[in-house]
């Protein structure tokens, strides 16, 4: 499928020591969180509250629920369009690794959680804005999101993918605030409630073409269902500790860059419409500057642009148009 280019894959571990590369996407959450002068405490606080939320969730055989910890590894994909060794940074994601600490063994938890890529910011930041331009009424281009569906799933078919992860990645995002969630009947043990949206998304539509389908539910000491984007079944194909490795993951970032949702003070009801404006919440003691990665992600957008979409565009609308 991608016999034209190659997918190389690094990873580094998300501590709090970690300092982002040059060549990460600084919008990419965890990185934001790892500069300034709260860097450090920044990490380790976000990475005790993950370890919290993670064995509160895997309370059996816990009495002092200190029993798991988990550990994160940054995994950067890097493309190799036409085999001269030179890439560009695709895609990156996280790792979950659990840590039992009764038996001393670590467990593989799940790839995907977070997800971070080029090509999606120039499809957002520039492609958009550029179609809609002067324009009276909002429309989406002609095929948006159809490159970079193909290549996330050229990715998770690669031998990189293979020979590196077991299972396919789990992506988990935050609800939509424009949308509203109605509860049904349907519980899981770990991943809690089940909502279902009262309409499609445009995230919802742009992970499609990547492949993934989508569930929301809200898990257990939650107050807010969570954007599950995965291939196949979810609720099978996962064990209850992975599960809880992404929840407690993500959980926790949301909690620090959408306080206003995660963090608020009531729990959703049955019918539930997200609130970014929502005042009854409570911050987390750890610094994210939003405003500077809405800026940020416009001038990736325009990288992307200028190094990735503009110089191979003849090759990607042959590649695409072969696309299998």
């Amino acid at each position: 499928m991608n016999k034209h280019f190659t997918f190389t894959i690094n990873s580094i571990c998300l501590d709090e020591n970690y300092h982002p590369s040059d060549k990460t996407r600084i919008t990419t959450n965890f990185a934001n969180l790892a500069r300034g002068s709260h860097r450090q405490a920044n990490l380790r606080n976000a990475l005790k509250m993950i370890d919290n939320s993670f064995n509160a969730l895997a309370h059996w055989d816990n009495p002092k629920g200190d029993r798991y910890s988990v550990e994160l590894e940054i995994i950067s994909v890097n493309l190799d369009i036409d085999g001269s060794g030179q890439t560009f940074p695709s895609i990156e994601v996280l790792k979950t690794n659990i840590v039992d600490h009764k038996t001393n063994k670590r467990i593989e938890g799940i790839v995907g959680n977070n997800f971070s890529s080029y090509v999606r910011d120039y499809d957002f930041s520039v492609l958009l804005a550029e179609h809609n331009k002067g324009q009276a009424k909002f429309s989406i281009p002609d095929d948006f999101g159809g490159l970079h569906g193909k290549l996330f799933q050229s990715f998770v078919n690669s031998d990189a993918y293979k020979q590196n992860f077991n299972k396919p990645p789990v992506i988990c995002l935050s609800v939509s605030d424009n949308k509203t969630y109605h509860r049904i009947e349907n519980q899981h043990p770990v991943l809690g409630v089940e909502y279902q949206p009262n309409e499609s998304s445009l995230t919802e539509q742009y992970f499609k073409k990547m492949g993934l389908q989508v569930r929301y539910f809200m898990p257990p000491n939650s107050v807010a269902p969570l954007a599950f984007y995965f291939f196949g079944d979810l609720l099978n194909d996962y064990t209850h500790l992975e599960l809880i490795s992404t929840i407690s993951t993500m959980g926790t970032f949301q909690k620090i860059y959408r306080p206003e949702i995660y963090n608020a003070n009531a729990v959703a009801g049955k019918c539930y419409q997200p609130n970014l404006k929502n005042l009854d919440h409570s911050l987390t003691q750890i610094v994210y500057d939003r405003a500077e990665r809405s800026q940020l992600a416009n001038e990736q957008g325009k990288f992307a642009a200028e190094y990735f979409i503009k110089p191979y565009q003849k090759f990607f609308e042959q590649w695409s148009a072969n696309f299998v």
